[in-house]
């Protein structure tokens, strides 16, 4: 199965747009592997982060053309609850704060979404 197929409604998309680089997608994506209750969910199976081709990239799009998937595996993982989103949106918030101490320019601009089960 390729990154991201067959997960509709059982993951939460992690999109950076503005100023984002492949740099920022990438320490975004160890800030969220590392970050409690995410990395417990990791660490037990039962949660996948990926980076992935962006699926709404029109062709000549400028900026970083991948995305973070968070995944949900295991019999148990049939929807995305709100409160991993919650989680995932504070975390991401919590990195764009460290990410204006460590870096100058503008930070990227975060958006994070619970994939649709018509999506995917």
């Amino acid at each position: 199965m390729a990154e991201g197929e067959g997960v509709a409604g059982r993951s939460i998309r992690v999109r950076l747009d503005g100023n984002a680089s492949s740099k920022d997608l990438g320490a975004l994506k160890a800030w969220l592997e590392r970050e409690r209750p995410l990395e417990e969910l990791v660490r037990d199976g039962r949660l996948r982060i990926v980076e992935q081709p962006r699926s709404d990239g029109p062709s000549g799009h400028m900026g970083v053309g991948m995305e973070i998937l968070l995944v949900l595996i295991g019999a148990g993982a049939d929807a995305v609850s709100k409160e991993l989103v919650a989680q995932t949106r504070r975390a991401v918030e919590a990195w764009l704060e460290n990410r204006r101490r460590v870096e100058s320019g503008d930070p990227p601009e975060p958006r994070v979404d619970p994939v649709r089960r018509d999506e995917g």
